[in-house]
């Protein structure tokens, strides 16, 4: 689900709540050692992300939220915020290049460079998040 964030809509909030929980609490942060990631440039996106990217002549740069249930991947175009929505049971994150990050959703895909040390750690962070909360596979039961 892309959505455009820059306004206060709670029908929107309400929306991204179901879809991937409320923002943490402090307490919460202060274990995880931070829900947000650094600065990420966008290498490259799929077409309907792209359209909006190319609106204005600003560095394409992203940066993505941590949340209960999935990420929100926040980029800006023409002085908009939009949010990439990606509950967990619908993120596939794959590194397919020694410093390139690759963040799909269904037909929608956002790829970034990771040339910090920062950006791994927070790119294993989401994959650690989203291993130890899933739900108990039916391979898991016996």
């Amino acid at each position: 689900m892309l959505l455009n964030l820059s306004y206060n809509r709670p029908e929107y909030k309400e929306k991204i709540n179901a879809k991937v929980g409320p923002t943490f609490t402090l307490l919460e942060r202060f274990k995880l050692n931070g829900s947000g990631s650094p600065k990420l440039h966008i290498t490259a996106t799929s077409i309907e992300i792209h359209n909006l990217l190319i609106l204005d002549s600003n560095m394409n740069t992203c940066n993505i939220e941590l949340r209960p249930k999935g990420i929100i991947v926040m980029f800006r175009s023409l002085l908009e915020t939009y949010g990439l929505i990606i509950p967990y049971y619908k993120l596939s994150l794959y590194k397919g290049k020694a410093e390139e990050y690759s963040i799909y959703k269904d037909h929608h895909f956002i790829k970034v460079k990771a040339d910090t040390p920062a950006i791994h750690k927070f790119m294993l962070k989401i994959l650690d998040y989203k291993s130890s909360n899933a739900p108990t596979s039916i391979e898991d039961i016996r």
